[in-house]
């Protein structure tokens, strides 16, 4: 039956074309489809052809006709066939054309993971389908294959969805993921692979922490934080606003990448390969935002309501908390726990602003538990900004007794980080020749006759790249970049023994910096790296 109809709600008017649009009936067609149009002036206007089976160019000229006169109409289910046509005649180049897409129904599959903008099922043992909660989600589906896709030319390991299907009123993305099991899953049935579990999490994570971006290709997490700040600074006390938004002004652009929703639901086992999952909140950024959501997934959500975490991890909120601090440990390479402490502060302070952002914006002032909810967040956030004056920390650190016995710590810790950072042969030897020398002086006379402690930080710096080394003590207050040069152009009887190891730190390192602050000697070295 060639027919036309017409279907108009939330201020989009469809029209809907079915059967054969030839020369015979183009003119009762034309007719229709413009008596169905009206006066319509929105930009919302869609001809869906899932039921038509035939166009000549008499029917093509219906929609030119229709185009021209909206300019943002939109072809919605076209077939295989009618897509050919339409490609052929230049209508996709002029137009948004959309394919019909093939449906799948995800009754009585398993949920292997849920998002904040959509749902994992399990639809058979080789295929999984991400169910979008927007019901008009192909641009977010567009989207997220191309940020898989850069992801996956950058090195990290994801799985890209190969088809995309209508799923009820929705869409959905189709991935091969051959009897994949999400880290949530194993921890929840098999606790006994936590240490597993840590490791793999982390090391992935470093990998993306480790990516630097094209500029341009994600957006800045930094940005959108800042948004977050600027917002909730309206619901928290003049001062404590202020300072918010001033903290995360502060935080340095960073062009490496994050992923933005980094938590167990996300990372599946697929045979041994460990793949991530949900990539559409990919974007560049210092750690601490990472670190934010990460906080908030095992343990902001369900800091009011504990059983929030069970639902959303799948496993007890006791165990998520231990993953969470574990991972945290393993990624700052201490057992610290003031430091752990420190970095989970700083992530706190983004995390509840995310989280009474979005409370929010959903109407959590409307509802009196969602309200107590924020009332939570908010003072734990208040407490937070008394104490802490940044959300930068700098990389990894290492905390000992300085002594001349712990020295092959020092270099095992500081080898491992100088091979993550690239550094050339030539590179690192000059760097751990400095960083004996000073650690040595450290154990020496620092503390002398007694023994203390020093704390060894290793950051690296971009534009241009450096690595930076800081050591720590509260040993006697010694400033090494006043110490005089010896001359090492007099011969050997008129040379003095000793006295050359602070000179060898300023020979092989491009800058040295002292101060004492707070009761700590801080010795700050800098080596610009030539490779990357």
């Amino acid at each position: 039956m060639d027919e036309v109809r017409s279907r108009q709600q939330d201020g989009q008017l469809t029209i809907e074309l079915s059967g054969r649009i030839d020369s015979g009936n183009a003119s009762r067609i034309e007719e229709e489809v413009f008596a169905a149009v009206g006066d319509y002036m929105g930009s919302r206007l869609m001809v869906d052809v899932e039921n038509l089976e035939y166009i000549s160019s008499a029917g093509l000229r219906i929609l030119l006709r229709l185009l021209k006169k909206h300019r943002k109409l939109r072809i919605i289910n076209a077939s295989s066939d009618i897509y050919e046509i339409l490609e052929m005649t230049g209508f996709t180049e002029m137009m948004d054309v959309e394919k019909a897409y093939r449906s799948v129904s995800i009754e009585g599959c398993e949920v292997i993971g849920a998002g904040a903008n959509g749902t994992v099922y399990r639809i058979n043992d080789e295929l999984v389908v991400k169910v979008y909660k927007d019901a008009d989600a192909l641009e977010d589906i567009r989207r997220e294959r191309e940020l898989a896709r850069l992801a996956l030319v950058l090195g990290i390991p994801t799985a890209i969805s190969y088809d995309v299907v209508r799923v009820g009123d929705s869409y959905g993305s189709v991935f091969e993921l051959l009897n994949a099991r999400s880290f949530s899953g194993i921890l929840a049935q098999q606790p006994e692979k936590m240490d597993w579990c840590v490791k793999e999490y982390v090391d992935l994570l470093k990998l993306i922490h480790s990516t630097r971006v094209p500029k341009g290709k994600l957006p800045s997490m930094r940005q959108i934080a800042l948004d977050w700040a600027r917002f909730v600074r309206d619901y928290l006390p003049e001062e404590e606003g202020e300072k918010l938004v001033s903290l995360v002004k502060e935080v340095p652009e960073d062009p490496h990448m994050i992923h933005g929703d980094y938590h167990t639901k996300n990372l599946e086992l697929t045979g041994d390969e460990v793949l991530l999952i949900d990539m559409d909140t990919l974007a560049v950024g210092h750690p601490v935002f990472e670190f934010a959501s990460m906080y908030n997934a095992f343990v902001g959500f369900g800091e009011y309501d504990n059983s929030v975490t069970q639902k959303f991890m799948g496993f007890e909120r006791e165990r998520a908390g231990e993953f969470w601090r574990r991972s945290l440990k393993a990624y700052l390479g201490t057992e610290d726990e003031d430091r752990v402490k420190e970095v989970e502060d700083k992530a706190r302070v983004i995390g509840y602003t995310r989280l009474i952002r979005r409370s929010i914006r959903r109407g959590g002032l409307e509802d009196p538990e969602r309200l107590a909810e924020i009332e939570l967040w908010k003072e734990r956030l208040i407490q937070l900004l008394h104490r802490v004056d940044s959300l930068v920390f700098t990389g990894s650190r290492i905390r000992l007794e300085a002594t001349k016995e712990n020295l092959h710590l020092m270099n095992d810790f500081l080898e491992k980080e100088l091979e993550k950072a690239g550094c050339s042969v030539r590179e690192k030897m000059q760097i751990q020749v400095a960083a004996e020398e000073v650690f040595i002086n450290i154990a020496n006379y620092a503390y002398t006759p007694n023994t203390g402690e020093a704390v060894m930080i290793v950051d690296v710096e971009d534009d241009p790249r450096t690595l930076v080394l800081t050591f720590i003590d509260q040993g006697r207050p010694y400033d090494p970049t006043k110490k005089e040069d010896p001359d090492v152009s007099l011969p050997a009887d008129q040379r003095e023994i000793g006295g050359l190891g602070i000179f060898m730190v300023k020979q092989s390192m491009d800058d040295m910096a002292y101060e004492y602050r707070d009761g700590s000697n801080i010795l700050t070295l800098k080596k610009r790296l030539v490779n990357e």
